[in-house]
């Protein structure tokens, strides 16, 4: 297991995700803000990301930790889970469990969806996350967990990929305006070089901030991302829900219509 940052353990929120660029693609802008926020953000890399066609261990490990870097993220580990044959297993559930006993995030964020044209390990790493902050939080166990005490990680977020393959209704959705740190996301995905050259990352920047634009264009922001809850958002304050707090703007309007449809 590889980690980088810094060593206090910790942390507002744990994103995980089978591979090194596949939190950056589908939330990198929310973490950089989050961490210009304040917040204590650490992500897990399940698996190395290797073998690639250009890629090699050394290579992923060093983009990664320059995507770090960039994201201003303070921690971030690779459990070394095998690529390609990732599987929701009761082993890779202790090993992340472990972890998350560790951490002791209060959200923990996962990589969502099915993906059948990029790769299979996207589906399973969503179960892994899953079952893991279950099986966290059971006793007379702590052997299977490396020794550490039980942990149940209060909240859970998705973060969808935006090629999955099915629709789906999720019990509660937002969407995080990341204008301010859509360039920082995109800096973070070009770290890694031996994935996207130049010709690919120019299409992998068309689609991630035409996606980024088509959610933040549902808000009224000019960039977000979208994410998404087991359970309905719930509240005392609706004003406050609807604003999102703080308030926000109206949708963004077109020449010649007077808003854009609210769904």
């Amino acid at each position: 297991m590889a980690e980088s940052g810094t060593t206090d353990t910790r942390l507002d929120l744990v994103a995980v995700a089978p591979h090194p660029d596949d939190l950056e693609i589908t939330c990198g802008g929310t973490l950089a803000k989050l961490v210009k926020l304040g917040y204590r953000v650490g992500i897990i890399d399940l698996t190395s990301g290797e073998p690639t066609p250009r890629g090699s261990e050394e290579i992923r490990r060093r983009e990664a930790e320059e995507a770090r870097q960039i994201l201003g993220v303070q921690i971030r580990i690779n459990l070394g889970l095998p690529n390609r044959v990732l599987m929701d297993s009761p082993e890779a559930r202790f090993r992340l469990g472990a972890e998350l006993r560790r951490l002791q995030p209060r959200i923990l964020l996962t990589a969502a969806g099915r993906t059948p044209a990029a790769s299979p390990d996207h589906h399973q790493g969503h179960l892994l996350a899953e079952a893991s902050r279950f099986y966290s939080q059971l006793t007379k166990w702590d052997d299977r967990f490396e020794g550490t005490a039980p942990y149940r990680v209060p909240h859970l977020v998705y973060a969808p990929f935006p090629f999955d393959a099915e629709q789906r209704i999720w019990q509660g959705s937002f969407v995080i305006d990341i204008t301010d740190t859509i360039e920082q996301k995109m800096a973070a995905i070009r770290c890694y070089a031996s994935q996207f050259d130049e010709g690919r990352f120019d299409k992998v920047r068309h689609f991630v901030t035409g996606a980024s634009a088509f959610q933040g264009a549902r808000c009224g922001f000019m960039h977000g991302e979208l994410f998404t809850l087991p359970h309905p958002i719930g509240g005392g304050d609706l004003i406050s829900i609807v604003q999102g707090g703080k308030g926000v703007p109206a949708p963004v309007q077109l020449p010649g219509r007077d808003h854009l449809p609210m769904g």
